[in-house]
């Protein structure tokens, strides 16, 4: 996995819950834990922040446990993770992964097998989404820098540049394939967008003694063993695109 880069989109500027990824989780920041969960990657990860002037928090904790970072525009989060991935050296064929900050219980095992679906097989993306059945929270999504480069170079809208994905299928025929769940528990949120939605994950973390190593199938039956959590922000919205 030499030609892989899982870039993370994290900002301080969250207009819901500003600061949402420096948030105490664990005695750390959500963005720590999240970080900590992937620790297997480490060498692969590059943390995509902005250059508003409010990142310095972010560029700290990177700096700090040594994750390679880059600044980007606010709001052209397409253009921001192109300008990463070509930082760091990024060819046509290097496998980029697209992760989001507000996911800090993110699966690795999950996304592992998002990974080698992708690199054994030969689809244009492979991702674990919001239709997959998986509960909100571990969305990841991998694709060739080709496919990114090929949209930074074409995407004009704002939605098309805000979401990196988006507008993919607009500038080439895609072949997906999307990891599905064996049941049906998208109505689990595991996001980090508003402040209930930090006391259920806080929450969460709690029954594990605030320790980040834990499967899939031992979260899922933590919150079936324990329906109240699930409760506390079942009624948060999630943004449309």
């Amino acid at each position: 996995m030499n030609n892989l880069q899982i870039v993370i989109q994290a900002r301080m500027t969250s207009t819901r819950l500003p600061g949402k990824v420096m948030l105490p989780l664990c005695d750390k920041p959500v963005l720590q834990v999240m970080l900590e969960r992937l620790e297997k990657w480490k060498e692969q990860i590059i943390i995509a922040t902005t250059n508003d002037g409010s990142e310095e928090p972010i560029i700290e904790l990177c700096k700090t446990l040594k994750i390679k970072y880059f600044k980007g525009d606010t709001n052209d989060v397409l253009g921001r993770y192109y300008h990463a991935c070509k930082a760091y050296n990024a060819t046509a064929s290097t496998a980029v992964v697209r992760l989001t900050s507000d996911c800090p219980i993110i699966d690795p095992d999950l996304l592992e097998k998002v990974i080698n679906t992708y690199m054994t097989n030969h689809y244009s993306m492979v991702n674990l989404g919001p239709h997959s059945g998986f509960p909100r929270g571990l969305d990841c999504c991998i694709f060739p820098f080709s496919l990114l480069e090929l949209t930074h170079l074409n995407a004009k809208s704002y939605s098309d540049r805000e979401h990196v994905t988006l507008g993919m299928p607009k500038f080439q025929n895609l072949t997906t394939y999307s990891i599905s769940a064996l049941e049906d528990l998208s109505q689990i949120r595991l996001t980090l967008d508003e402040p209930d939605d930090y006391k259920a994950i806080k929450a969460v973390y709690q029954i594990f003694d605030n320790q980040t190593a834990f499967t899939y199938e031992e979260l899922i039956e933590a919150l079936k063993s324990n329906p109240s959590l699930v409760d506390i922000n079942k009624h948060v919205e999630q943004k449309s695109v």
